[in-house]
């Protein structure tokens, strides 16, 4: 039978990238095997595996500036995030990762980081181990 566990993350800029590996770890019974998704429940947020070796985080802030500018976009006039909404369209809603033995099975320098797009927000995380 698997696990269902929320996780409230908050992020204090518009766009910032948290690691939340070790929240999520927690999250795993101790004698888990097999997966565990990791899914914000958002749709101006996403979530990532990648390095969270800080100029990298800085990095991935700064691209996805890049590829979907601020301003211009039609959703605009409804909120004025459209670039939030687009950005998380390019990040994914979810991760898998393989659990063994109650833990994570990331590469070494793999994490799992929340992206926000359209902070400062608190974001809801679920965990689901099966």
């Amino acid at each position: 039978m698997g696990t269902h566990t929320a996780l409230e993350v908050s992020t204090d800029e518009r766009v910032t990238t948290v690691d939340i590996t070790d929240r999520v770890a927690s999250q795993l019974p101790t004698d888990a095997t097999g997966t565990c998704t990791v899914f914000v429940e958002h749709t101006t947020a996403g979530i990532s595996v990648n390095e969270a070796e800080p100029r990298l985080l800085d990095d991935i802030e700064r691209v996805l500036e890049a590829i979907v500018p601020e301003t211009g976009w039609d959703h605009d006039q409804l909120d004025g995030n459209a670039d939030a909404h687009l950005r998380s369209m390019l990040l994914g809603r979810d991760v898998t990762v393989p659990v063994v033995d109650g833990t994570l099975a990331l590469g070494t320098w793999q994490s799992v980081l929340l992206v926000e797009c359209d902070g400062p927000r608190t974001r809801t995380v679920t965990v689901t181990c099966d």
